[in-house]
């Protein structure tokens, strides 16, 4: 069993974790005195901090997701731009362009707003294939050209693109291998009536105003993810989270009954994202070692825009998460 192969850490070491990990934790709290709810958002925007990955939101509009992230924002003293996607949105709105000054006959490079920290990309599927590759290569890439000059963009870098399930006409869906690129799908569901209650005594006023202190800072993220990469993730944890993936390849090979069900399964991202989720969980709790649970806890967010299922699926009524669930019940844990 797993736990007979636990790593034998000092109790100082946990101890010294624990402390490194606090800061995180305080973001939490201190996102609460402005945000009602939402826990799993807040601590899936941590993960992505910790990891150096993206976001994909899927949530209605009005459940505080902007609120969300510029909260993270002041609470790590940093920088954040909103950016609402639009049909006739240009490459050029987002990273920049040249520009021309005529007092020295000169071109100049005026940066765009995606060089900053944080970055909230309001319904990216309202902007065409054009500016959402942009978007994508610089989370790629973590730079930026413009006239034959790169720019690399400023660490820690956060990209939380929203999109409205409700909505799709006049809207570019994203391809599944630019999905792919997001570390975490996290659905964004309403309040349920006690935090409905709370929403409306605190924002009900005509000048809601909140503090946020800073509690941490970029060079401490930094940081932090270096003592993330130094989590153990033990073989027996290395093989169950290829075996979730492969499951999602290969079902019956499992003696999972899904045939007909899967047009196409996880690529090998999923195993990357879902080890380094589970790491970044696993620091956000205090321990320098990664259980089963922090991988069950996170694969759907990991894999639900990475399965790909049927049009037989669809017509039984079954989803990419319901599927990703009978995988975790099937598969054999450690």
């Amino acid at each position: 069993m797993f736990s007979e192969s636990l790593p034998s850490t000092a109790p100082n070491a946990d101890a010294d974790l624990s402390q490194q990990s606090e800061p995180f934790r305080r973001i939490a709290t201190e996102i609460g005195h402005v945000l009602v709810g939402q826990q799993q958002l807040v601590h899936r925007m941590l993960i992505g901090l910790l990891t150096g990955g993206h976001l994909l939101i899927e949530g209605v509009p009005g459940l505080a997701k902007t609120t969300a992230v510029a909260s993270l924002a002041k609470s790590i003293q940093t920088g954040f731009q909103r950016l609402q996607f639009t049909p006739d949105l240009l490459p050029a709105d987002l990273i920049g362009t040249q520009v021309y000054r005529p007092q020295d006959q000169s071109f100049v490079v005026q940066k765009g707003p995606i060089f900053s920290n944080l970055i909230l990309a309001d319904e990216i599927n309202r902007a065409p294939a054009k500016v959402q590759s942009a978007l994508l290569e610089a989370m790629q890439e973590r730079q930026v050209t413009i006239g034959g000059e790169t720019f690399p963009l400023e660490e820690p870098f956060l990209v939380m693109a929203t999109q409205n399930p409700v909505e799709q006409e006049g809207t570019y869906a994203l391809p599944e291998a630019q999905t792919d690129r997001f570390l975490l799908k996290v659905i964004v569901d309403y309040p349920d009536r006690e935090e409905e209650l709370q929403i409306l005594r605190r924002m009900s006023k005509t000048a809601p105003k909140f503090e946020i202190s800073p509690v941490t800072s970029p060079e401490e993220i930094m940081r932090a993810r270096s003592q993330v990469d130094n989590v153990h993730l033990d073989p027996k944890i290395e093989g169950y989270i290829v075996d979730l993936v492969m499951a999602t390849r290969r079902p019956a090979a499992y003696g999972l009954n899904l045939d007909g069900l899967i047009q196409f399964g996880a690529s090998p991202r999923a195993s990357i994202n879902l080890a380094l989720a589970a790491k970044a969980n696993a620091f956000l709790q205090g321990r320098g070692y990664v259980l089963p649970e922090d991988v069950q806890e996170l694969a759907l967010d990991v894999m639900r825009h990475r399965v790909a299922i049927t049009y037989e699926a669809e017509a039984e009524e079954r989803t990419s998460e319901s599927i990703i669930g009978e995988i975790l019940q099937g598969v054999a844990v450690p």
